[in-house]
């Protein structure tokens, strides 16, 4: 039996990363390493939708938030193929 007790509200904490030339990208990172164990696809993708609208609150600049926008719009259309 596991027994976890988390604080953390996230499960996925969802971050932009790289440069101009290469194009930017958004990637994921677990809050707490407990809950990569008892996660299916549907849940992953639920809490990366979750953390992305998060981020799409503090994109700062407009690359960012088109980068956080099309990732938001891909996991959409994801989930609709997951149901």
């Amino acid at each position: 039996m596991n027994i976890a007790d988390s604080e953390v509200s996230q499960v996925i904490i969802a971050r932009t990363c790289g440069c101009k030339e290469l194009g930017r990208k958004v990637t994921y990172n677990f809050a707490d390493p407990y809950h990569a164990l008892c996660l299916d696809k549907k849940d992953i993708i639920l809490a990366q939708l979750q953390a992305c609208e998060i981020l799409l609150k503090y994109a700062g600049d407009d690359p960012d938030r088109k980068v956080v926008e099309k990732e938001i719009a891909e996991l959409r259309m994801a989930m609709d193929l997951l149901t």
